[in-house]
């Protein structure tokens, strides 16, 4: 087995593009964005927007054919961790949660007219979208709970149920929306069926925007009353709306884990670049003990995280089965973010608390990665079962921890 994760000149020159435009077009405009507002903010980010479409940077995980890149998972993970190493990285090159999700979801589920439809606005930058799965009243990890239902009245669908947490509901030009259709299926997990949902919509009342730890920033709440949805409207078959959520999230818990990654780094070299400028009770922070064991710490949950990564891609651009590795990574990363932020903070002492930093931001936001697309408990366990399934098959837990050749 050869696992190479080399870049061919091509593609370290592609890195290299990509680090500068972050640098020298989207750093300079975070200020303005931070200060801007309604129109003149959008027109900023469209105006970065184009300036990527212009420079070749667009769309890196979608096919050419599409107006993408053509990235495979690998060379994507080194794109998406240049890009995240600005807040707004991800959204000016168009390969940002939770459109890229729904672009993969179109491109393997959607119908012809579905994609002239949805997917080739979505990937042109002309619309955004959402993705409507989880519910209040029951636990989001289990999608076999959900409450929303559907029922068939002649060629259309009335749908009635409460969602939350709807990342980009507010601003959408679309969701794809989960609701059971089916009472009594053989397998709990065939009871539920994706729809795509023009917005506005009559029927799809947005009650509020969440209030979060890092703001109200467009997770919603939504109420629907009686909406109807043509059968046309049905994204995948009857039933299957359950296997369409698990095919999304697995390539996208781990472009989650490559923009994670650049903000972990982010977080480390600012703490050592703190530890080298402070001078406290005789020394340098980096000569402290107490502060080398953060930094070494932060290092090696980093190049673990890293590693975690680039096999998980490989696997998937290889055609591997690629869950364990995924659902591995996308705990480990989670976690290691928060640890590293967190040392971070405690070296730059009150300055990390406060918001002269981009720290405290980012602390905010790194802890709903802990439980975005499947809490750390719910990945335990299922990491937990597939290494004991590994042992009663194969008499080794081998298979489960990368089926490596060591």
């Amino acid at each position: 087995m050869t696992i190479d994760f080399s870049f061919s000149p091509e593609l370290e020159a592609l890195r290299s593009k990509v680090r500068a435009f972050v640098d020298e077009v989207i750093r300079p405009a975070e200020v303005e964005l931070e200060h801007a507002e309604g129109r003149q903010r959008l027109d900023t980010l469209i105006s970065l927007r184009k300036q990527a479409h212009k420079a070749g940077i667009w769309l890196p995980h979608m096919p050419e054919e599409w107006g993408g890149m053509g990235l495979g998972h690998v060379e994507l993970a080194m794109v998406q961790a240049e890009a995240a190493c600005s807040y707004y990285g991800p959204w000016v090159f168009n390969c940002q949660a939770p459109d890229e999700g729904n672009m993969h979801t179109l491109l393997h589920w959607a119908t012809d007219d579905q994609k002239e439809r949805y997917l080739k606005p979505l990937c042109d930058g002309r619309t955004w979208s959402c993705f409507a799965m989880t519910e209040p009243e029951v636990a989001g990890s289990d999608p076999t709970l959900i409450r929303t239902a559907g029922y068939q009245d002649g060629e259309e669908w009335v749908i009635n149920g409460h969602k939350w947490f709807i990342s980009n509901a507010h601003r959408a030009s679309f969701a794809i929306l989960i609701a059971r259709t089916e009472d009594d299926p053989d397998l709990p997990q065939a009871a539920n069926t994706a729809f795509l949902v023009d917005l506005p919509h009559e029927g799809w009342n947005e009650v509020r925007q969440i209030e979060t730890m890092h703001g109200s920033t467009g997770h919603s709440e939504i109420l629907l009353e009686d909406l109807r949805v043509h059968e046309s409207q049905m994204l995948g078959g009857r039933g299957q709306g359950h296997l369409l959520g698990q095919y999304r999230l697995g390539p996208a818990r781990l472009a989650h884990c490559m923009r994670w990654i650049a903000q972990a780094e982010m977080a480390l070299d600012m703490m050592v670049a703190r530890s080298l400028e402070r001078y406290s009770h005789g020394s340098i922070l980096a000569e402290k003990q107490g502060i080398q064991w953060m930094i070494a710490d932060s290092t090696m949950e980093l190049y673990q995280s890293k590693l975690m990564v680039l096999h998980a891609a490989y696997k998937i651009d290889r055609g591997d089965d690629f869950k364990s590795e995924v659902s591995m990574a996308k705990h480990f990363v989670a976690n290691s973010l928060n640890r590293i932020i967190d040392r971070s903070i405690q070296v730059h002492g009150a300055l990390g608390y406060s918001t002269d930093t981009p720290l405290a931001h980012m602390y905010q936001h790194a802890r709903w990665a802990r439980f975005a697309d499947g809490a750390d408990e719910i990945h335990q366990m299922r990491i937990a079962q597939r290494t004991i399934a590994a042992y009663k098959d194969h008499g080794s837990t081998a298979a489960a921890t990368g089926d490596l050749p060591i």
